[in-house]
């Protein structure tokens, strides 16, 4: 096989992250290849040999899977949001179980429970964040607002009929791209680094209806009438009730939603959300798990993993606003949380305050430093990090503590897999790993770990 050759290959699996292995006849090589699923026949362009392995794009599908399935999307294939709506959901569940018990299976030390994933309470319209971005659909073709298409950086696709967000956020998408274009303002222009129009940002609460939006523009050009767009917003039907309508700048050439400033334009800038009974105050650009109900589930099983909490200190490490620390204060002695993004800690505060939990505090700094300034030893540990796991120093540093119990909370379970080599090095024996599908008709999957401390 050679780089640039033309071949076919079948799809016999599709490996974490969305990794599809293509067996091509008379090759023993198999080819790797994005956004395939098990049983597709492809013809594929082989552009990378690199360590004996291949990789490639496809070009077209010659045979569907026996799996497939018609997309309700109408945007499928073009957005790059969504990988398996063409795949029946409990297919999807078997893949990604199949793909995470894989990585564990390899990864953990001995025996250990394996409890699959269990699947989202809603299979459509369960997002309850969407950063929306402008561009255009081809070179030089009228504005769009959506997702970027797949496989581009370049290309958004418009997707007015998205089906992982309710009505409400389809209305705000239409009536926000509708008022941009009559603005006669530009899009941002990711190369040029030149234009107005960046993101719309898009939050709505499940339990209260309540909906924040957050338009992010450049500095670049004046003449934005706010308050025309927001009447226009104002004057939509919706089944929730718009909490607050918002402004960012954001003249940073990163193509990411940066805040360097923001005005209301109207209502306040923050809503509320409700988690298994606790309240919880949301600003635009606050951490809080995409889907509100599937994180009820997820934070259920935190508690299961975590055992018996009475009279117990427990750390919550990366506790973004504190989510997690204050749905397992009411049955412990005290819960510290530490999270490196400042106004996440102050969110935190003000949560536990608001949930009137006294026994919550929030330190604002790296895991990696603050720990040692923490001044208390725990007795149980929960880590939820971010994608890319715990520092190895960090990680050294919390295992020392030897806290009898830990609950490893991972977005990403490569990174989980690869953390767990040290923890099992450092005394830590894996007792049961789970996954909540939190992201239905993408790859993604949150997944769930227990670990107990080895007797010595």
């Amino acid at each position: 096989m050679k780089k640039g050759q033309i071949v076919e290959g079948i799809v016999t699996k599709v490996e974490f992250p969305n990794k599809g292995i293509a067996a091509v006849e008379g090759e023993e090589q198999r080819v790797v290849v994005k956004n395939a699923i098990p049983g597709q026949k492809l013809c594929i362009a082989v552009n990378k040999i690199r360590k004996g392995k291949a990789e490639g794009r496809i070009l077209s599908v010659i045979e569907p899977s026996p799996i497939e399935i018609p997309s309700q999307c109408p945007h499928f294939g073009a957005c790059g949001g969504c990988t398996y709506q063409n795949i029946p959901y409990e297919q999807q569940l078997q893949m990604k179980s199949d793909q995470v018990k894989s990585m564990m299976d390899e990864a953990v030390n001995g025996s250990y429970i394996w409890e699959g994933i269990l699947p989202s309470p809603v299979k459509t319209g369960y997002r309850n964040k969407m950063e929306f971005s402008f561009g255009d659909e081809y070179k030089c073709g009228p504005m769009a607002l959506g997702m970027h298409k797949r496989g581009s950086f370049h290309d958004i696709v418009s997707v007015p009929e998205c089906r992982i967000v309710d009505e409400d956020y389809r209305s705000i998408l239409k009536c926000t791209l509708e008022y941009a274009e009559k603005s006669g303002l530009p899009y941002y222009h990711r190369m040029k680094h030149t234009g107005f129009f960046r993101h719309l940002l898009v939050r709505k609460a499940v339990k209260t209806g309540e909906i924040l939006i957050d338009l992010i523009t450049t500095t670049q050009y004046e003449g934005f009438d706010g308050a025309g767009w927001v009447n226009a917003l104002l004057g939509l039907e919706l089944s929730g009730r718009i909490a607050g309508i918002l402004q960012t700048r954001n003249d940073s050439v990163a193509d990411a939603v940066k805040d360097e400033g923001t005005e209301v334009l109207y209502g306040q800038n923050y809503f509320y959300e409700e988690l298994l009974g606790l309240k919880f105050k949301i600003t635009s650009f606050s951490f809080f798990q995409t889907n509100s109900l599937g994180a009820e589930m997820l934070y259920e099983k935190v508690r299961e993993y975590i055992g018996d909490t009475r009279d117990k200190v427990i750390f919550d490490l990366y506790s973004g606003t504190g989510t997690i620390a204050q749905i397992l204060a009411p049955v412990a002695r005290k819960v510290t949380g530490v999270e490196i993004v400042e106004e996440a800690v102050g969110a935190a505060k003000e949560n536990a305050k608001l949930n009137g939990l006294d026994n919550c505090s929030f330190w604002a700094g790296d895991v990696l430093k603050v720990i040692d300034e923490l001044g208390e030893v725990p007795d149980l540990i929960v880590l939820d990090p971010p994608r890319d796991g715990v520092h190895p120093k960090a990680l050294e540093k919390i295992t020392n503590f030897g806290v009898e119990r830990m609950v490893y909370i991972a977005c990403k379970p490569t990174s989980l897999a690869r953390d767990l080599e040290m923890l099992q090095g450092r005394g830590y024996r894996v007792e049961r790993v789970g996954g909540i599908d939190l992201f239905p008709g993408t790859y993604h999957v949150e997944t769930v770990a227990l670990l107990t401390r080895k007797a010595p």
